[in-house]
């Protein structure tokens, strides 16, 4: 009585977060299964309260997406940041942009974990698509999004759609537990005993952890063009059309002299963040709040404009 007392109150209160559905389309795209609707919640206080809201197409978003040719239309392509969880669906970055401009829409294509052969390849998977759309911008990370050079389904993620996992979803308060860390100490039960029983035939003495030199951060950063070439080349990423989404403060010189030198358009919105007085992430996490969204945005809005990409009376 007592555990189902907690479960209706969990429910009641909506203490913790709804989980949609994942699907693999027939173009192998990972997305979300359309047609949900429910609440992000994070933190044991319900430090972020937010309603998600999955269109025709399998993304957050407020509106369905219907590109014409005959009007001018932004794509915005990224992972969770664009994705927007913690952010009500509709006030998202994608409506602060068209906030901006008269008429404009913007889709939103954000799945959280997406990276940057994620995002290339939908671009390919939805070429109808995209080809009506005048402008798409890509959200970049090159510390995270750069790690592979092809793309293939991650089946690590699809794995928490097997019915053992959907069965386990279904109780809220064992979600509440393990989201606000009440489980951490039997998860890390199983490690730790495995780490007494191997310290027992090992030295006490750990080797050192090897410090990463500047010449070895050189060939990661390399490997990591590497793989945005690769990219680019197999998908024929479109220049014209195209445009990165990235802070330029945690891009190393290397991969931004290439932008250059080969005319990748790309729109930097680091300053724009440092210079806020307020602060632009959430309490619990580095995803932009909502002044963070605000200036995401308006970097987003300020570039299309002073480049002539939208025109403004």
């Amino acid at each position: 009585m007592m555990l189902l007392s907690l479960e209706l109150l969990v429910r009641a209160f909506h203490l913790t977060k709804d989980y949609p559905v994942r699907i693999v389309d027939a173009q192998e795209v990972e997305k979300w299964q359309p047609h949900q609707t429910g609440y992000s919640v994070t933190g044991n206080r319900r430090q972020n309260f937010s309603e998600f809201h999955i269109n025709s197409a399998g993304f957050n978003s407020s509106r369905d997406y219907k590109p014409s040719k005959t009007h001018f239309e932004i794509a915005l392509v990224g992972d969770s940041f664009i994705e927007g969880f913690h952010q009500p669906y509709y006030n998202s970055i994608g409506k602060k942009i068209e906030a901006h401009f008269n008429n404009i829409p913007v889709y939103e294509y954000g799945y959280a974990g997406y990276d940057f052969a994620d995002e290339v390849h939908l671009v390919d998977a939805y070429k109808d698509t995209f080809e009506a759309i005048d402008c798409v911008i890509l959200n970049l990370t090159f510390k995270d999004d750069l790690e592979r050079d092809t793309y293939s389904v991650l089946t690590d993620r699809m794995r928490f759609e097997t019915p053992f996992y959907r069965r386990l979803r279904q109780f809220k308060l064992l979600n509440y537990a393990k989201n606000i860390g009440a489980l951490n100490p039997i998860k890390a039960l199983p490690g730790k005993l495995i780490n007494t029983v191997k310290g027992r035939f090992k030295s006490d003495k750990q080797a050192p952890q090897k410090a990463v030199s500047s010449v070895d951060s050189l060939a990661i950063y390399q490997k990591r063009l590497d793989n945005f070439i690769a990219l680019t080349t197999t998908y024929n990423y479109n220049k014209a059309k195209n445009i990165l989404l990235l802070d330029a403060s945690k891009t190393p010189d290397v991969f931004l002299n290439y932008l250059h030198t080969h005319n990748y358009k790309y729109i930097d919105y680091s300053q724009l963040l440092a210079q806020s007085k307020t602060k632009t992430n959430l309490v619990y996490d580095m995803h932009w709040n909502d002044h963070g969204r605000t200036l995401v945005a308006k970097a987003i809005a300020d570039y299309l404009k002073t480049h002539g990409i939208v025109k403004t009376p």
